[in-house]
């Protein structure tokens, strides 16, 4: 069964609301009218007691009795809804003014004599009992009137008030990958849904972020793609184009093999990337020295490093649980993309430091400074920061950076970049 609407909702809650508040006030006068009506026969009772006691004064016998009948029988004929009954000191009814009466439309006051004779009057409450059912029946009446005015009245106010939210599931149902840049106006909001607009912009930022990068990386994806397999139509087709001598045919493959693996290293990187998007990359942690690992991987890129007059340094030493394959990855992308941008005589320095709740691990080199404007930008898959190494330059597609960031991510630490006072630094920090 589909729930009632937010809008239903309301409007029925109102209309119990109000129904209840009726109900109570209405039952609160009735009782407070009965009330009265009580306290006010009381006193006429009261009243027309002692008057009748008066005219009774001195009877103290049945045979004295009718003496003072005629001026009761006026007194009460003055008074219609009256009525006295008289019984004697003995038990028996001396005089009854009307014998036929209902005992339940009656309200009785009674006073007893020195003699013990009693004098019983009796007021005929009927009228009073028809005012009060009149007025149960208008205050059922009041109530289911009050309740279906307020149902529609309620209704009509929900349905205004729900706009705005109506206005947010029109500009929701209207999104598409040619509207991301759709805002709702947060100041034209109520304070009830000023954060709901607000978180709701901010999700559609996220979106239009998420897609123009998704967008662009599908246009790096093709533009990097595009390079190698172009080399290898291209050689391919100059190869097949005459014959040649087996020489030939065997460099042409080994050219081609070259750039195939770049292209199957490129796939690699990124079917990594996208498991760790997806949470996929899990490490296989093992207790690991972080200085013997790094004086190992220096041991590696000393030939590249002497070669451009680069001075290698590690300082301190670390442990860490890591998976040992994933971390020198990192660090290898890190070295290779210091070692492209160290000047000639330059350094790159390796510094480790570590308390029992944090480790840092900073890949430093020295070198032209990165526009800060530049820094938030390093990550991003196949970004570099200079433009004109993206042509032809099939050997680094601008993904190292990138798996870096989401390895050291899937051990639970952080990666970033300073670049100031001709020094760069990537600096990790490991809890």
């Amino acid at each position: 069964m589909r729930p009632l609407s937010l809008g239903t909702r309301l409007s029925l809650l109102f209309a119990a609301c109000s129904a209840a508040v009726s109900l109570l006030a209405g039952l609160f006068f009735n009782q407070a009218s009965e009330a009265h009506f009580v306290e006010l026969d009381r006193q006429r009772l009261a009243g027309e007691l002692a008057v009748l006691r008066g005219l009774l004064d001195g009877v103290a016998d049945q045979a004295d009795l009718p003496g003072r009948l005629p001026a009761v029988r006026e007194e009460l004929a003055r008074h219609p809804e009256l009525s006295l009954h008289i019984i004697g000191g003995d038990g028996h009814l001396w005089f009854d003014s009307l014998p036929d009466s209902d005992p339940a439309a009656l309200r009785t006051l009674e006073a007893r004599n020195a003699d013990g004779t009693r004098l019983v009057v009796r007021l005929n409450i009927a009228h009073h009992r028809h005012f009060l059912e009149d007025m149960q029946r208008m205050i059922w009446f009041g109530v289911g009137l009050s309740a279906l005015a307020t149902a529609l009245l309620g209704a009509w106010a929900v349905r205004r008030s729900l706009r705005p939210l109506r206005r947010m599931g029109e500009v929701a149902g209207g999104i598409s990958a040619s509207s991301l840049t759709t805002r709702l106006e947060q100041d034209r909001q109520p304070a009830e849904l000023a954060e709901l607009a607000q978180a709701f912009n901010a999700m559609l930022a996220r979106l239009e972020d998420a897609f123009a990068r998704l967008s662009a990386f599908s246009a790096d994806i093709a533009h990097e793609l595009r390079t190698p397999l172009s080399n290898l139509l291209t050689q391919t087709q100059v190869t097949l184009s005459r014959p040649r001598a087996l020489e030939e045919y065997r460099e042409a493959l080994h050219s081609n093999l070259e750039e195939l693996q770049r292209l199957a290293q490129m796939v690699a990187d990124m079917l990594l990337l996208a498991k760790a998007d997806h949470g996929l990359l899990l490490p296989n942690r093992e207790p690991l020295t972080l200085g013997t690992e790094i004086d190992t991987l220096l041991d590696y890129f000393a030939p590249l490093a002497e070669d451009a007059g680069i001075h290698l340094e590690r300082r301190g030493d670390a442990q860490l649980m890591a998976d040992r394959g994933m971390l020198l990855r990192a660090l290898s992308n890190l070295l290779d993309n210091a070692l492209r941008f160290t000047p000639a005589g330059g350094e790159i320095r390796l510094e480790l430091t570590g308390t029992p709740s944090r480790l840092r691990l900073e890949v430093g080199n020295s070198g032209p400074a990165i526009l800060p404007e530049q820094l938030p930008k390093l990550f991003d898959r196949f970004y570099r920061v200079d433009p004109a190494r993206r042509e032809g330059d099939g050997e680094h597609a601008g993904l190292g950076l990138a798996l870096a960031r989401s390895i050291v991510r899937a051990h639970g630490g952080e990666i970033r970049c300073e670049s100031s006072e001709g020094w760069t630094r990537f600096i990790l920090e490991f809890t």
